[in-house]
């Protein structure tokens, strides 16, 4: 079984993908997290994302997804596994099929979590952190008993300054710009599933493995 989980930021990718890989035990890949772990490794693609990772400049298409076809190689993917931020751009998303392609395998289906522009701003400007002790809140799964007060120690929260609402909205529209053309790219592919994700945590982990399993089964139609 091999997902892409696609979506604005503040969508919930990650959380999503975390819950459904810990059930169904796949290899939850996020792009920090491939590049983090092919460093750590010091394999020949690893280190010359490090050089890019030090200098300050973004890796390459080509090196991230020479990464993750390292992976593959090395057998590291064959129980299974969800892309959580990769691919971002149509390019991307060409270059990721035409390695599986290439290995022999296929992504099942990318799955588009929903989400309105409001709702993503309200997420992400609802998120808070204690100064003190490090806890973290947010909008609408965990929020302190008393508003923009640390339940723990009392501390005024604070908010991070990209996410301000001004800042939000800016991520919105790069969003837009570079990575929604992704979901035309999988519908026309035909792997394209969408669900609705404005509800309860829960409700929409159930949606997710639902369409996950009818993928497995290749019921689609």
């Amino acid at each position: 079984m091999n997902f892409i989980f696609l979506g604005p930021p503040g969508s919930g990718k990650g959380t999503q993908a975390k819950r459904v890989c810990e059930q169904l035990r796949l290899l939850h890949l996020s792009t920090g997290d491939v590049l983090r772990d092919a460093v750590k490794n010091g394999t020949e693609l690893g280190r010359k994302a490090q050089q890019f990772m030090e200098a300050g400049e973004l890796v390459s298409d080509e090196l991230i997804v020479g990464i993750i076809e390292e992976k593959l190689q090395a057998g590291q993917l064959d129980r299974g596994f969800v892309l959580d931020g990769f691919p971002r751009t149509v390019p991307q998303a060409e270059a990721l099929k035409e390695m599986m392609d290439k290995n022999g395998k296929e992504i099942d289906s990318a799955i588009l979590l929903d989400v309105s522009d409001e709702e993503v701003i309200k997420r992400l400007s609802g998120r808070f952190t204690c100064p003190t002790c490090g806890e973290m809140y947010n909008y609408p799964n965990k929020m302190p008993r008393n508003e923009g007060v640390c339940d723990k120690d009392g501390t005024q929260l604070v908010r991070r300054p990209d996410d301000e609402e001004a800042v939000v909205r800016n991520r919105l529209e790069v969003y837009q710009r570079q990575t929604a053309p992704i979901v035309d790219f999988y519908r026309s592919e035909s792997l394209l599933r969408e669900i609705p994700a404005e509800g309860k945590l829960d409700e929409i982990t159930k949606m997710v493995l639902e369409v996950m399993k009818v993928a497995q089964r290749r019921d689609y139609y």
